[in-house]
């Protein structure tokens, strides 16, 4: 068995390799099958083994070779280098998320998409701001119109107002209502129009917005039931 020093060498010999142009033509059809076969996991370990410790992946991946192994087969099924990944992919509250300027990035990585932009309606400030990606087809050309997000929607689903325990205000949809518009709206066009693209995860904004709401709703109904009993 090779020592941590023998992989780490090894695979820098690997990449060599994998960088010549007449293998990356090739990369496709050679994929890692990282939990198919004995073969691919070895190798993905000894990847793994070199990501590791670097100072520039996330704290999430930094010590677990195990969570720089799933990083990897992810980068590998979707065509991706393992560090754009990790740079993207958090866990929040338990799940894999991307994070919301990686929608974007992911659906131009798709290939069938071009022209992509985000177009912003209504009037800024006002609950009726808001927009949505649009792209063309690349085969016919056709033009694509994602579902509109808007300051409203944001309002009603709950994603607008978070508050700490202290009572002081801290979404962004307040602070940054742009960004965090442009994000939904990737998000959602990805959803509706190329969901593999996304492989089912959500953002970590959708997923700390549907929590705020959730926390918000139970809330309400908490205060409800009392008030009844009163």
């Amino acid at each position: 068995m090779m020592s941590d020093n023998e992989m780490i060498t090894a695979t820098a010999e690997e990449v060599k390799e994998l960088s010549k142009p007449e293998v990356q033509l090739e990369s496709s059809a050679n994929a890692l099958n990282v939990f198919g076969n004995v073969a691919d996991f070895e190798r993905a370990q000894r990847f793994a083994k070199a990501l590791v410790n670097s100072d520039v992946i996330p704290e999430n991946y930094k010590g677990s070779i195990s969570n720089c192994m799933i990083a990897i087969d992810i980068a590998n099924r979707m065509g991706l280098s393992p560090l754009t990944v990790m740079q993207n992919l958090y866990i929040v509250r338990g799940k894999p998320s991307w994070s919301g300027q990686a929608c974007r990035a992911l659906i131009e990585n798709d290939g069938r998409y071009k022209d992509i932009r985000t177009v912003y309606v209504g009037e800024r400030g006002q609950d009726n701001w808001g927009c949505y990606l649009e792209a063309k087809y690349i085969e016919s050309d056709e033009l694509i119109k994602g579902p509109l997000v808007d300051i409203a929607m944001a309002k009603k689903e709950g994603w607008y107002s978070k508050k700490d325990r202290n009572g002081n205000e801290t979404s962004k949809w307040q602070t940054m209502p742009e960004l965090m518009l442009a994000y939904r709206a990737a998000a959602f066009f990805a959803r509706v129009y190329c969901p593999s693209a996304m492989m089912g995860f959500q953002t970590t904004e959708e997923i700390s917005d549907i929590s705020n709401a959730q926390r918000v709703k139970k809330a309400e109904s908490i205060t409800a039931d009392i008030l009844e009993g009163i």
